[in-house]
């Protein structure tokens, strides 16, 4: 079943998400993102996101940026959501 408002999801048979789904959300809703999403039980997921937009924001800011791409999600079909945000310049840092 897909999900209302975004074509090409798909709804898990327990009425949670898939991880993939939630990084199409994000790397869609913050160009030139990427995200590794990871999370079994179709409601609590971690991600690391990788993300230029982030340069200059502190860390709260950068949450409420990947929150803002899940929207209503949030709170319903994901039940918590673990984030890590990173610049490339600190990912690289970190030897990733």
């Amino acid at each position: 079943m897909q999900l209302p408002g975004a074509p090409g999801l798909t709804r898990r048979a327990v009425d949670g998400m898939h991880a993939s789904d939630i990084k199409t959300l994000i790397e869609a809703g913050l160009p030139g993102s990427q995200a590794v999403v990871r999370g079994d039980d179709g409601v609590h997921f971690e991600a690391d996101i990788v993300c230029d937009c982030f340069s200059g924001q502190g860390m709260l800011a950068q949450h409420r940026m990947v929150y803002a791409t899940l929207g209503p999600r949030m709170g319903g079909e994901i039940h918590a959501l673990s984030l890590r945000t990173f610049t490339p310049a600190e990912w690289q840092q970190r030897g990733r």
